[in-house]
């Protein structure tokens, strides 16, 4: 039996309205990132930037109260959290009377962190406040680029590589065509992904096929954004790198994991089109 079996993810669940915090499942990082050569020494910094769509509570006269709650978790904590037992955990404090917002962030800060194994970092917007300015990921698109395409996965980092002979550019490329699935339920994710880089340029054509055989391929937002970004580390050794993807919401949730080589780079939590 493995960890994700004893997850309520795929399971039908009682949404209970009090505060339980023993409802978040924290999934280790670890073998995932064993599979791609990785210890604990890591080749990126980062981010996973969730926003929960589906945060309410009661105040101190038993009036409801609603907010967008913006998390961020950091990619070197041991653990990610698994999004219906976050969703779960949000949901419980539907009936919950707290002082105000400060103190329910708080409370939220503590959960995730001992959740998540570090520091995470809630921040609570007003519903009716544009905190989450709605914008395109910047950036060249690749995918109006007319191709035959027919591999739909596994990921295939044989379809990175760069073009011969050019001079090294600085270029950010952009595709809304990224699709993979959850191991668990089977359901698709549907992202958008951003690829920012400094170094010889890399074939785009080939970057596109490269994305799209994520297609069929089972694995969390969050690995698949840490595979993108070792893959292309290791095919096209770019001086500079960021990775960030933008995954349409489910369940009140969306989760949008930036990898950068820059160890100050932190990404702004825009809102897509599609999200």
């Amino acid at each position: 039996m493995s960890l994700l079996d004893h997850s309520p993810l795929g399971k039908p669940s009682v949404y209970a309205d009090r505060y339980d915090p023993s409802r978040l499942f924290p999934i280790p990082r670890a073998a995932k990132r064993a599979e791609l050569g990785l210890g604990e020494a890591l080749p990126f910094h980062g981010v996973d930037v969730w926003n929960a769509y589906e945060l309410s509570w009661l105040d101190a006269r038993g009036k409801p109260c609603v907010a967008i709650a913006e998390l961020r978790v950091p990619a070197a904590s041991p653990c990610i959290i698994e999004s219906k037992s976050l969703k779960l955990y949000l949901n419980g404090f539907a009936q919950e009377r707290i002082a105000d917002a400060d103190a329910l962030a708080a409370t939220l800060v503590r959960d995730l962190s001992a959740a998540a194994g570090a520091a995470v970092a809630v921040t609570l917007h007003a519903p009716r406040v544009a905190a989450l300015p709605l914008a395109e990921l910047a950036g060249s698109s690749i995918d109006d680029q007319r191709l035959d395409i027919d591999d739909y996965g596994p990921p295939n980092p044989g379809y990175l590589r760069l073009v011969a002979g050019a001079a090294e550019v600085e270029e950010t490329l952009v595709s809304d065509l990224l699709r993979s699935n959850c191991p668990v339920t089977g359901q698709p994710d549907w992202g958008s992904v951003r690829i920012r880089y400094r170094g010889a340029p890399i074939d785009r054509a080939g970057l596109l096929r490269y994305l799209v055989s994520f297609r069929t391929f089972d694995e969390f937002h969050e690995q698949c954004v840490e595979r993108i970004f070792v893959d292309v580390m290791a095919r096209c050794a770019p001086r500079a790198l960021e990775v960030y993807a933008r995954y349409t919401r489910r369940g009140g949730l969306d989760i949008n994991p930036f990898r950068s080589t820059d160890p100050h780079a932190s990404p702004d939590n825009l809102r897509t089109p599609r999200q």
